[in-house]
């Protein structure tokens, strides 16, 4: 469980940084991004991103919906970590 835990984890901080790099990014106009690598970044960002922007739409050319994913991303990783305590703390006494 605490193998899996940790994956999981793993894999939402990995993620996390790519939201940032891709967030970071969109700020240049001039990037292409249907070139190899950001092309990749976009198709692996973009659906989560998306998901978001259909609840919270820009306003005023701002793109608030990166905050909102940013903070199920937490939630979802915090929530891993207090599952992986609760359940290590329970095998600790047998």
């Amino acid at each position: 469980m605490d193998i899996l835990v940790q994956t999981l984890t793993t894999f939402l901080s990995i993620y996390t940084i790519l939201l940032i790099v891709r967030i970071l990014l969109s700020w240049f106009p001039n990037v292409d991004w249907f070139s190899p690598p950001f092309s990749v970044l976009s198709q692996l960002t973009d659906p989560y991103l998306n998901l978001f922007r259909s609840i919270i739409p820009p306003l005023g050319g701002i793109d608030l919906s990166p905050i909102l994913a940013f903070l199920l991303l937490s939630f979802v990783r915090q929530g891993l970590v207090a599952i992986a305590v609760a359940t290590s703390s329970t095998y600790a006494y047998f």
